[in-house]
């Protein structure tokens, strides 16, 4: 019986699509993510479920939206009753891996902050408390110098080296190999020792930490190891290999950190840009203007135009960091035999503004730049390259690997297998939702924010709820979201056929799992 192709899928955080050199970047150097492109289909029109790092990557496990999984913010976790389609891939015989960032679960002691909702009832929430552990992932767990004994299977995955948070002072398993490699690591992580330098945008840090000490050196090796280890294995593998970079903060080590000059960049838009700023964008702006600088540093938030460029040198420097790593995986994928078996996938949780409108991050304010991704999928079946229009969703690719190793979904999945399209296909969905919920009030909004989007090849619709407006962008003719239609007159019946599309598609999110058991 011939074997099921092997799976190596490498995530990266907080990337937006037109940041690699295939999707045009006329700066940032990734030859080894164009050579991948250049095997492979590189998909235009890809899109989150939301862009937020935990529910997304949920969606991308489960293959459902933040609002029937049950993740919907940072901080929530994913249920351990969950399915996900690593369970499907392992069931099926699949030996399974996660290296690098899983962020299932929270990877912070940090206690959240919720308004006050009046209430002082007995019982506080809607449901029971689900009694599962959920501390794999939080920094007691990493306490010891003792590489942390993961339980498994983890959502799916047998071999675990966990990752948490970003940066040079990343934790998990990497905090605890750093630790032992350097006896003065604490001297490491002490920002007084911050190597010096020029920059003045805000996260701005020249780590002292060596370059193959880094998170992203860390998450290589073992994946190299990992690959090594499959290839005396009759079992195919699925392997996610998942950088925490280019996150902010702005730290790419040793010589990633001035790879690149703040000047070779330009702003792709500027607050003035923008014909009829939106509340978020004017609180934004009124911030800037009374105080300079974030809120926290976890706050979108605006930047002048050389903090925007010392922004942009410095995430392209851990970009450049990550496309090194990635081609020494696929080469370690050659050295074994066994790329000519390896479906290689390539993709992000969500996407950065990096100097839209002169802001930094991400936000309740749904651009472009957060919700569309690079997605790559390079297929041992035909090594072509492709470039597919197709409209896709994260919650799409579970289904989508799944039809390649011929399996079927479990029921309530709500991903559709775009896998037509890596051959060539340019058709999928007409229009896509995106969802998004925030865990506290912030960027303007007096309560968490709540939205909901519907994008398709031409418009983004953009509903907020409770607020007295919304959004309209034509993105054919406004790619850079300059001009809100919301109000147009001309525009009202586009509008009213982007509402409707919206309602049908807010009417398809019920959890229709599990089904039914008896007639009544």
């Amino acid at each position: 019986m011939e074997k099921q192709p092997n799976f190596l899928y490498i995530m990266v955080d907080q990337q937006r699509a037109d940041w690699l050199g295939c999707y045009g970047h006329p700066v940032v150097k990734t030859p080894n993510i164009d050579a991948l492109a250049a095997t492979g289909t590189r998909f235009e029109e890809f899109h989150v479920a939301t862009p937020v790092c935990m529910p997304n990557r949920a969606s991308f496990m489960t293959g459902r939206m933040p609002s029937v999984h049950g993740l919907r913010y940072n901080g929530c976790v994913l249920s351990q009753r969950a399915n996900t389609f690593i369970d499907v891939l392992k069931a099926s015989g699949y030996a399974t891996a996660s290296i690098g960032k899983s962020h299932l679960q929270p990877m912070t002691a940090m206690q959240a902050r919720h308004a006050d909702t009046g209430l002082s009832g007995p019982v506080k929430e809607a449901w029971k408390a689900d009694t599962g552990a959920y501390t794999c992932e939080e920094p007691a767990s990493y306490q010891s110098l003792e590489p942390f004994d993961f339980p498994t299977p983890y959502y799916g995955f047998d071999h675990i080296d966990m990752v948490t948070a970003h940066g040079d002072k990343a934790g998990g398993h990497y905090r605890q190999w750093f630790r032992q490699q350097h006896p003065d690591w604490q001297s490491l992580h002490d920002p007084a020792n911050q190597l010096p330098h020029q920059y003045t945008c805000p996260q701005a840090y020249r780590t002292p930490i060596p370059t193959d000490s880094y998170p992203t050196a860390f998450i290589r090796n073992k994946a190299c190891d990992y690959l090594r280890s499959s290839d005396d294995t009759d079992k195919p593998f699925f392997a996610f290999v998942s950088f925490p970079d280019p996150h902010h903060p702005f730290n790419p080590p040793g010589k990633y950190w001035d790879m690149y000059d703040p000047d070779e960049f330009e702003l792709p838009s500027r607050f003035e840009d923008h014909q009829n700023p939106p509340p978020p964008l004017l609180n934004a702006r009124r911030y800037y203007t009374e105080h300079g600088g974030q809120l926290t540093p976890q706050h979108a938030f605006m930047a002048s135009d050389r903090e925007v460029r010392e922004a942009m040198a410095l995430t392209a420097g851990m970009i450049t960091m990550i496309d090194d790593a990635l081609g020494e995986i696929i080469q370690t994928l050659k050295d074994t035999g066994q790329y000519e078996n390896t479906v290689i996938i390539f993709n992000s949780d969500h996407g950065d503004y990096l100097g839209d409108f002169n802001l930094l991050l991400k936000g309740p304010w749904l651009l472009r730049s957060i919700n569309r991704v690079p997605m790559i999928w390079s297929d041992p079946q035909s090594r072509t390259a492709r470039v597919s229009s197709a409209l896709a969703s994260t919650i799409d690719i579970s289904a989508t690997i799944l039809q390649r190793v011929g399996i079927d979904p479990y029921f309530g999945m709500q991903g559709q297998s775009f896998l037509e399209c890596i051959d060539g296909g340019n058709h999928h969905r007409d229009e896509l939702l995106i969802e998004y919920n925030d865990g506290f009030p912030r960027n303007g909004f007096e309560c968490s924010a709540r939205v909901r989007s519907v994008v398709n090849h031409e418009w983004q619709l953009s509903a907020y709820k409770d607020q007295d407006w919304g959004e309209l962008y034509h993105l054919k003719n406004d790619p850079r979201q300059t001009l809100n239609l919301w109000d147009s007159a001309d525009h009202a019946a586009d509008k009213a056929v982007l509402f409707e599309k919206l309602t049908q598609l807010l009417i398809g999110q019920m959890d229709e799992s599990p089904q039914s058991s008896r007639l009544a």
